[in-house]
């Protein structure tokens, strides 16, 4: 009997703490832009690694990359970028504004297809060789925190395009 108190005591916390924190955050709608992946360079054999984040409850995004390895690219090629996300911009389609380090910029367009768990992305960007880089990507969604992805580079001035095969978590 002298231990009931405690225990409702303690029970009552909880359940509050727990009511509290999910009507605090709700379920998240759209396009995932907290997320980190580890990426495959079919041309250089090179992987990288990335992380990107809003800015709380913001449409400011912050991101991070690093490659490792590979044939062409040496290790530790990094880059750091902020950015700015519009969603639903137009028929879902979400546009994000980046720079870079390295005087680097970028637009980024992603939409949910709606079908089958995919995700569709282009970009247009300009990179430190003062070389236009044209990105599109495909992705599924295998889960809401799992997503594997295919996409294809073309830089100006290099030969041939790339494709890379990612894979992220969101978190």
């Amino acid at each position: 009997m002298k231990h009931i108190l405690p225990i409702l005591t303690v029970t009552t916390l909880a359940a509050a703490a727990s009511a509290q924190a999910a009507a605090a955050a709700p379920a998240a709608a759209g396009l995932s832009y907290n997320r980190i992946g580890l990426g495959y360079n079919t041309d250089t054999k090179g992987y990288s690694l990335s992380a990107s984040a809003l800015i709380g409850a913001s449409n400011f995004l912050v991101g991070a990359s690093s490659t490792i390895g590979g044939a062409d690219t040496a290790n530790g090629e990094d880059a750091v970028s902020l950015g700015y996300v519009f969603k639903n911009v137009y028929a879902g389609i979400d546009a994000t504004v980046a720079v870079a380090s390295n005087e680097a910029y970028g637009l980024g367009l992603r939409k949910d297809l709606g079908v089958y768990n995919l995700e569709a992305a282009a970009s247009f960007g300009r990179n430190s060789d003062d070389n236009n880089v044209w990105t599109a990507e495909l992705a599924y969604n295998v889960s809401k925190q799992i997503q594997l992805a295919v996409g294809y580079s073309n830089e100006q001035g290099v030969a041939g395009g790339v494709t890379s095969l990612s894979a992220r978590y969101n978190f």
